[in-house]
């Protein structure tokens, strides 16, 4: 399938890389078909891009929780993944949609938004956490510039 993305131009994605949304992601109920794309040719790059199949103009930078809170832990309302389908440690992928703002330094992520995602089914969802802890602008320049440091 050929599809037109915001930052790389037309991808041929097999089918398989389609990820349903079938609410879409907050604000954007209309767009429910979405890609993961990386900037590099290895998919264990930090950052990586939710990219609208259905809008070429539409991608979210999105990042692995644990890179940024290693105690991630989301607590969601069961209601809110069902469609996904029996979600297991194994098939369980869980984003965090970011903000890049011109300032650099107040990047944050939205800790209480995750997109989680049944990677069998191939079924996401963006839901609201339960969890009061968490922020929706959490800031993060300071926790990947001491991650960077250490590699």
């Amino acid at each position: 399938m050929l599809v037109k993305t915001k930052y790389f131009g037309e991808v041929d994605l097999p089918e398989e890389k389609i990820v349903t949304l079938e609410r879409g992601v907050i604000g954007y109920d209309d767009y429910k078909k979405y890609t993961i794309l990386y900037d590099s040719e290895k998919e264990e790059s930090n950052i990586a891009w939710f990219q609208s199949v259905d809008d070429s103009a539409f991608a979210l930078p999105i990042i692995n929780p644990t890179l940024i809170k290693e105690d991630y832990n989301p607590q969601v309302e069961e209601e809110l993944l069902k469609d996904l389908g029996e979600l297991t440690d194994e098939n369980l992928v869980v984003f965090l949609v970011m903000t890049v703002p011109e300032d650099l330094k107040q990047m944050s992520v939205n800790l209480m938004a995750p997109i989680i995602i049944n990677a069998d089914t191939r079924k996401g969802a963006q839901v609201i956490v339960e969890n009061p802890e968490y922020e929706i602008k959490y800031k993060i320049y300071d926790i990947l510039s001491a991650k960077k440091e250490q590699e």
